[in-house]
């Protein structure tokens, strides 16, 4: 099922494109035309397109979240296209560092347009992102541009170790699981955590709403570097096993190097080793990483994550089919094959 099946997501598609067309306008020039590529709002030469925007999973949870808490979706609307900025900087700066050359079938922005205008309309993004928040006249808009800024520091704190991990050799499962938390956990739990507060809800229900997102953040990236190994590279728009062939340390892969096998064990001389790697090396690191229990652990794991997310919520008086949507959202996250 495609996630605009979802109706949070489709909800999400339907309202956000407008918002986030007139804040990438307010910019101009180039880097008007650099971000609204980015966030799918337009071509390479700045024509716009319809229906090729991202998936818009983070903000739909903001929406869904709202609603869940007996908010009213406009109010939703600036939080959702916040988060939405943030994670397509996020991207971009993702892209340039991990040497990534395609994203959602197509070159992505540094490809595109060069290092330096990528970085620059990275920046661009996080800045009206900030600015979305802060121009409202809403009593949360302080309280959200804090989170916001905090959220900021945790992703660059869990994309530094992301970093880190590509020369390290003695990784653990808990310091990988913590490198998810910041790099992808941070900013879902973040979506959800103002999502809420739009609403008028009892103090804790804040951070409830933000340990969900967190978890469930976790397990999507789980999901994310299995498909990143097994994906179809014409569902994903990656490269089938690119994160293997720039020997990277995902959690299917931290945590077969871990399991004391045979398999792991020639996993970890392969991946020590500065040779290239052909289409048929990297074909036999899956096997490898498979074998030694990787992609079952990782799975298992995400398992483990969704149901510690919806024990956070189970106790909250919702609203039936803002929980639905929910439920349907993290199907969309957690099961997906696209």
């Amino acid at each position: 099922m495609t996630p605009t099946a979802f109706a949070g997501v489709a909800q999400a598609r339907q309202l956000l494109p407008p918002v986030l067309r007139d804040w990438v306008g307010r910019l101009g020039g180039e880097l008007s035309r650099i971000c609204g590529y980015q966030l799918g709002l337009c071509d390479a030469q700045g024509k716009p397109v319809r229906g090729d925007a991202g998936k818009l999973i983070r903000p739909a949870f903001s929406l869904m979240c709202s609603a869940a808490a007996g908010g009213d979706v406009a109010d939703a609307l600036p939080v959702g296209a916040a988060i939405e900025l943030l994670h397509n900087a996020s991207l971009i700066h993702d892209d340039i560092m991990d040497g990534d050359r395609s994203r959602r079938h197509r070159p992505t922005a540094w490809v595109q347009f060069g290092v330096a205008q990528a970085l620059l309309a990275g920046d661009a993004l996080i800045a009206l992102g900030f600015e979305v928040l802060a121009s409202r006249q809403h009593p949360a808009a302080p309280s959200s541009v804090a989170e916001l800024a905090r959220t900021l520091r945790r992703l660059a704190i869990g994309q530094q170790s992301d970093l880190r991990f590509e020369s390290e050799q003695n990784i653990g499962i808990e310091d990988c699981l913590a490198m998810l938390d910041g790099k992808t956990g941070a900013l879902l739990g973040c979506a959800c955590r103002l999502g809420v507060s739009q609403a008028a809800v009892p103090p804790d229900w804040a951070d409830r709403f933000e340990l969900f997102g967190g978890h469930l953040g976790v397990a999507f990236q789980l999901v994310d570097d299995v498909l990143g190994i097994w994906g179809d590279p014409a569902v994903t728009g990656k490269p089938v096993g690119s994160d293997l062939r720039a020997r990277k340390k995902s959690a299917p892969v931290v945590a077969a190097l871990l399991a004391g096998t045979t398999a792991s064990k020639r996993l970890a001389r392969l991946y020590a080793s500065s040779d290239d790697l052909s289409d048929d090396k990297v074909a036999v690191l899956a096997e490898l990483v498979e074998d030694a229990g990787g992609r079952r652990w990782a799975l298992a794991e995400a398992d483990r994550r969704v149901s510690t997310a919806w024990e956070l919520l189970d106790p909250l008086d919702l609203d039936a089919a803002g929980r639905r949507g929910l439920a349907e959202l993290t199907d969309a996250l957690t099961a997906r094959r696209y």
